[in-house]
């Protein structure tokens, strides 16, 4: 049997606290930062540094504004609500990828129209570089003992810190490979196949949509949530709304570009 027993914390100093969730969530920024414009380049997309930055800073707040509230919102409401203050305890864990998303989106959005820029053509170099930011927010997880998942007897199953005793099945390592790993490869190919703008956002979204919704299967549910129709958690729901949405915005993409080849022909 495999027991969890990784600290995660790396240094304390007082009330000083030092984890490793909340460095990962650093270390994918600084990633971020010199990936993004290598394949803004390889796109061919000019954007001054000023503005690069500016756009840097516009993604990260929208990741952690909307990854908390997200997970306030969607996960954890009544208690946030009683206790506020554990609104910016960032480092304790607690945040929603769905959240995140309609936050980088919104600030995305807002960033592109105040500077007269292409959402999508900003966007789609950006996707594959959500996944190695979903890679080490997984590994966090892992390292936190934290969105284990359901009891199982695999030779890899652990029993994690807080759980019941039983093994279980490493849920985090499983997104962390699906969403990270698989998901940046398949986002990069389709960034270096097509140039139709958007394609790479949406199909993205739909395949992290997709490999969320299968591993929600076997990762434990929220004890305050539970199931929503005996056998759905509110990942799923959420998961299947972005496939959902991916789809149609993904064929209203290519009937517009067929059109616009028509046109030009």
């Amino acid at each position: 049997m495999i027991y969890h027993n990784i600290n995660p914390t790396i240094l304390k100093i007082g009330f000083l606290e030092i984890r490793w969730y909340g460095l990962m969530y650093i270390i994918s920024f600084i990633i971020g930062y010199i990936l993004l414009k290598k394949f803004y380049q390889m796109k061919g997309i000019s954007i001054s540094r000023d503005k690069y930055d500016n756009l840097l800073f516009y993604i990260m707040l929208g990741v952690i504004i909307g990854g908390r509230l997200g997970y306030i919102i969607f996960y954890n409401l009544p208690f946030y609500w009683e206790h506020p203050l554990h609104f910016f305890k960032v480092w304790l864990g607690g945040m929603s990828f769905h959240g995140g998303a309609i936050g980088v989106i919104f600030a995305g959005y807002i960033f592109s129209k105040k500077n007269k820029l292409s959402f999508y053509r900003l966007a789609d170099p950006a996707m594959p570089l959500v996944s190695v930011g979903l890679f080490l927010g997984r590994i966090g997880n892992f390292i936190n003992g934290e969105l284990y998942g359901k009891i199982s007897t695999l030779p890899w199953a652990m029993v994690f810190p807080g759980s019941d005793g039983n093994p279980r099945h490493p849920s985090q390592l499983y997104e962390a490979f699906l969403e990270g790993i698989l998901l940046f490869f398949i986002s990069y190919l389709i960034l270096k196949k097509t140039e139709v703008e958007g394609i790479v956002f949406w199909s993205w979204l739909g395949f992290y949509g997709i490999f969320r919704f299968l591993v929600e299967f076997v990762r434990e549910p929220d004890a305050h949530l539970g199931y929503i129709l005996w056998i759905f958690t509110t990942g799923q729901l959420l998961s299947f709304a972005m496939i959902l949405v991916s789809i149609i915005a993904l064929i209203l993409l290519v009937k517009r570009s067929r059109k616009n080849v028509e046109k030009s022909s």
